[in-house]
């Protein structure tokens, strides 16, 4: 274990990020210890496809110079003992829910940040000792109970915890007190700052600020003049300081959308219908468990040479059915493909969103009707479709994803992994932790 830092001062706001190492392959090693653990493994998609791209790598095969983003075939040759493993995000979801079960131990203030970190706001919990007690507490307890190794950073607010929590890996502890900023935190290359991403530290470094220090010592005005506001939250961040509250309960959705790579480039409509079909209904599954509707439908198409377009359709009135986001995407599809350009992604996302409360809201309706004023038929069979709907979910929430599905997705293809909740999913969708 790596400890850093003194567990002795205190300070009003107390901070901790907690955040797991090598996440995926930690969990596989804790179910699997006899296959996994101590040995170099990585999480990776299928060699067979696009999707053949290291996700995370265990320390044993970091120090055998594989790394996060290498495809498969390069992870290999860098290292033929390496122990691949296809993705399962439902282990990933259950360990994760168990981490921060044990962090809410100590405070009911508990961010989740991702699938793997969290924040936690330990100001209040001083019962359970020092913020380093707190923290090595913390870090033993879910090596103990789950197997699993973390390192956690201590400080006065969530910039200096996440920062102190990158500083040493694995099992380090960190603390990064404003006293500690200007020798621990200003020689960090600009490029390693939470929140300034690579075009931006290419930008910053065109302009000599080379490290998180010339940063925090750079003219405000000048700042400003160059990256607008967000340069002088930056430089507030670089001296320390960050007031962002930690917020125990999730941010509203601005979005729900679902997006496939597809294995080879395809310029084949009945295809990119099926794509479409299998996008559509997993965007309307998230928004019906999350009663919520929309009426932004915006389609994302990035062709065989890489680029990429968003076009977006807002309808007339706000639905959550599976048939009306599809509508609407297939919809722009056809106006906005030639039909013969190869596409390599195409994703589907709804915003506009409006919280969904008791019975179907009379206003929604589906593409099929123009015009503002219903029928009684067309009500009707509004209607009919949404009741379909609610009992067709609830069949799926109980016996799975493919006991019901419409009869396009019934066709083998490879968007069908859509419906795979063990194999898909990202780090950052925390709305499949709640």
């Amino acid at each position: 274990m790596i400890i850093e830092g003194n567990s002795s001062k205190e300070l009003p706001r107390q901070v901790l990020h907690i955040d797991m190492n090598a996440f995926y392959c930690s969990c596989h090693a804790a179910e699997n210890p006899t296959a996994y653990k101590n040995r170099p493994t990585a999480v990776a998609g299928s060699p067979e496809t696009r999707h053949g791209v290291v996700v995370t790598a265990s320390y044993e095969a970091r120090q055998l110079g594989v790394y996060t983003t290498m495809t498969v075939a390069e992870a290999l040759r860098q290292c033929p003992q390496l122990v691949l493993i296809h993705p399962d995000f439902a282990l990933y979801r259950r360990y994760s829910k168990a981490v921060f079960e044990i962090v809410r131990e100590y405070t009911p203030l508990v961010e989740v940040f991702s699938i793997d970190e969290c924040f936690a706001d330990i100001s209040g919990s001083s019962q359970f000792g020092t913020p380093f007690q707190i923290a090595l507490e913390i870090q033993q307890r879910i090596s103990a109970e789950l197997d699993l190794p973390c390192s956690i950073g201590m400080a006065p607010n969530k910039f200096l915890a996440k920062m102190a929590s990158d500083m040493k890996k694995p099992l380090g502890l960190t603390e990064l007190w404003q006293a500690d900023v200007p020798h621990k935190l200003w020689p960090l290359p600009i490029g390693d700052m939470f929140g300034v991403g690579t075009r931006s530290a290419e930008k910053m470094q065109s302009l000599h600020i080379h490290t998180i220090g010339d940063l925090a010592q750079t003219d405000k005005q000048r700042l400003y003049d160059w990256f607008g506001k967000r340069g002088l939250q930056l430089s507030a961040r670089a001296n320390g300081q960050d007031d962002s509250p930690v917020n125990p309960d999730p941010e509203p959705l601005k979005s729900v959308g679902h997006s496939i790579t597809l294995a080879e480039d395809t310029a084949t409509l009945d295809d990119l219908e099926r794509v479409l079909l299998n996008l559509s209904d997993q965007v309307g599954r998230r928004l019906r468990r999350h009663q919520l509707t929309g009426r932004t439908v915006t389609l994302t198409l990035r062709f065989a040479n890489r680029q990429t377009i968003t076009r977006a359709d807002t309808r007339s009135s706000f639905t959550d059915l599976t048939e009306d986001i599809y509508d609407s995407a297939h919809q722009l599809l056809l106006k906005h493909w030639n039909g013969h350009r190869a596409i390599r992604l195409v994703g589907v996302t709804i915003s506009s969103l409006s919280s969904e409360t008791g019975a179907v809201p009379i206003e929604r309706q589906t593409s099929l009707f123009t015009s503002s004023e219903h029928t009684e038929a067309e009500m009707e069979r509004i209607q009919k479709r949404s009741q379909l709907t609610k009992i067709t979910d609830k069949l799926r929430d109980k016996y799975g994803e493919d006991i019901i599905v419409r009869g396009k997705m019934l066709e083998s293809h490879e968007s069908n992994q859509l419906r795979n909740h063990r194999s898909r999913g990202t780090s950052l969708q925390k709305d499949i932790l709640e």
